[in-house]
């Protein structure tokens, strides 16, 4: 078992579920005990003829055997096996569930965390914390709680019949026992050292091979693909050196086990042997001895695995706790407001800046502004700090006070997501999710707030009733268009969607007073994908929509042109299909 800040709260949040498995294992180790006192009866039985069952002594018959014997045994596995299933689903669901929950934590806590976070940490160490420290902290929380309780109550019970029958025959065994619990401690300190060790190993070699992966196209380019393969030999090399060591370790353990259980069987079964020679214990009494020390081999063995499980998950605990304890260096101050209708003024005040893990200001003393709808272009030479400014922008660091200051207000002030949702990004480096690209295209459609969708049904019901009724809906239809970019995340759309209609006369003319029913029926099919958050569905309405505003844009501006109009290019697979496909004339009826 581990215990620990970020451990702890869910042992009280599982509890019942924990108290049920516990439950469920006690019966089980009761009812195993049962069948060492089976065994005597057995032996006797064969040996003696006769059996001694609740104080009473009886023959040794078929029926005897059947009714005492051979009907509690079946009962015996039915339990057990209900028992044990019972107390895994308990164990190891709550477990599963643990991990869950401290994976979510972490994840919700990392995308918290500053830049400047992940420039230290690489991606390799934080997968590895997701991935191994995770795996191993589950392994201690299921497997940990049922050793430990199954090694305690099944030793104690076992130790208490042990000690029942003979006393001096249970302390000689209890001896090696001390001493392997003395060494037993020790090598535990040890093994979580070693596993410390043999995960960080493991994370820089997870970190360089995501680097090399990333890279391979700069590593080609230069020709140093054999240079990379003998740093990732030397790393692979530390890492398998400390791997072994750590199994030295483990193995070790396992063998002072097998020793101690070794030991204590040649004591049973000479003193036990030297006890029957006495005639104070009987054949049947020293099978029944024996029975319950084979019920105390495995909590033996499981002291020893608790003991390793224990020192590799405090070392995956300490770990993950290091994260959860990471500060966030960039978040909100206490009282900040929102930044509401934002004009786009920027304007920078003898603004120093330099990087949390930098050794020189990379930004000294910038001052400029940005007027609202100013287009402004940032040249320099790499190093610059061009992608300082924008991170700043951004909020991507901390700015110090009365030098960074949007629409007139110092940016801390302002709330950091409000600041973040008013600009609109594109990064010098590219970067795909793992989806489609209309995924990718159309990422912020997902995100439409309730007052976006209520904006967008008000302006398609005033279109359609302008429409329906021949007046003018050009005005609404843009407002439509813009509060479609501005719910995506695409504030770059809503500027340009005025020059572009203002710019194209014949395309304003025209447009707005031909597309009807097909006006209403693509704005209808682009508001209902949003609604459902159906970011293909949305892209392939206003794909359709412009399609045909594009055909009709050609249309007529071929006919003013007096240009003939386009032929339709039709593919000669569809002409001969046509013909395949072209219906028989009837025949004329006499």
């Amino acid at each position: 078992m581990i215990f620990g800040k970020y451990i702890n709260r869910y042992y009280l949040k599982h509890a019942p579920v924990l108290l049920l498995g516990l439950a469920a294992l006690l019966t089980v180790d009761y009812i195993q005990l049962l069948i060492p006192q089976l065994y005597r009866l057995v032996i006797n039985g064969v040996n003696l003829g006769q059996v001694v069952v609740n104080g009473e002594t009886l023959l040794f018959t078929k029926e005897v055997l059947l009714q005492h014997i051979c009907l509690p045994m079946i009962w015996i596995v039915v339990l057990m096996v209900i028992g044990r299933f019972l107390w895994r689903i308990c164990f190891f669901g709550s477990a599963v569930r643990v991990a869950a929950d401290l994976r979510e934590r972490m994840f919700d806590h990392s995308r918290r965390l500053s830049q400047q976070y992940y420039q230290v940490n690489k991606v390799g160490n934080l997968m590895s914390l997701y991935t191994n420290d995770l795996d191993t902290i589950q392994e201690c929380f299921g497997d940990g709680v049922l050793m430990f309780f199954d090694a305690l109550t099944l030793g104690l019970l076992a130790l208490y019949k042990m000690w029942t029958m003979d006393v001096r025959l249970t302390l000689l065994a209890l001896i090696p026992a001390l001493i392997m619990f003395a060494i037993g401690t020790q090598m535990s300190k040890v093994m979580t050292r070693r596993w410390e060790e043999r995960q960080e190993a493991f994370s820089g070699l997870s970190d360089f091979a995501q680097e090399n992966f990333s890279g391979i196209a700069v590593i080609k380019a230069f020709v140093k693909e054999y240079k990379e393969l003998q740093a990732f030999r030397k790393l692979n090399k530390e890492n398998e050196e400390i791997n072994v060591t750590y199994t030295k370790i483990a193995t070790l353990l396992e063998v002072l086990v097998t020793l101690f259980v070794e030991s204590v069987v040649c004591i049973i079964l000479g003193y036990g042997g030297y006890l029957v020679y006495q005639g104070r214990f009987n054949a049947g009494q020293l099978v029944e001895y024996i029975g319950y020390f084979e019920a105390i081999v495995w909590p033996i063995m499981a002291v020893s695995m608790l003991i390793e499980k224990t020192s590799r998950g405090k070392a995956s605990l300490n770990r993950i706790t290091e994260l959860l304890d990471a500060p966030i260096d960039v978040a909100d101050r206490p009282g900040v407001a929102d930044l509401t209708d934002p004009k786009g003024g920027i304007e920078f005040r003898h603004l120093n800046f330099r990087y949390p893990d930098g050794e020189y200001d990379v930004l000294r003393d910038i001052s400029f502004t940005i007027a609202p709808g100013e287009s402004v272009g940032i040249v320099g030479k790499t190093g610059a700090g061009k992608t300082a400014l924008v991170d700043l922008l951004l909020r991507t660091y901390n700015v110090p006070d009365g030098t960074l200051f949007v629409d007139g207000r110092d940016v801390n002030s302002l709330s950091i997501h409000s600041v973040r949702n008013a600009c609109a990004y594109v990064p010098q480096d590219n970067f795909l999710f793992s989806d489609t690209i209309a995924h990718n295209i159309a990422f912020g459609v997902d995100d439409a707030t309730p007052e976006d969708i209520a904006e967008m049904e008000s302006l398609y019901n005033l279109m359609e009733y302008h429409i329906l009724h021949g007046q003018d809906y050009l005005d609404e239809d843009m407002k439509f268009h813009r509060t479609i970019a501005r719910a995506s995340g695409n504030l770059v759309a809503p500027q340009l969607a005025p020059i572009i209609t203002a710019s194209v006369e014949v395309f304003t003319e025209g447009t707005h007073r031909t597309l009807l029913q097909e006006t209403l029926d693509t704005h209808k099919a682009v508001l209902e994908a949003i609604k459902c958050g159906d970011s293909t569905w949305a892209r392939d309405a206003m794909t359709l929509h412009l399609s045909y505003n594009r055909d009709l844009y050609r249309k007529m501006h071929r006919a003013r042109s007096g240009e003939p109009p386009l032929a339709p290019k039709v593919p000669e697979w569809v002409l001969q299909l046509k013909e395949l496909t072209k219906p028989e004339e009837p025949e004329e009826k006499e």
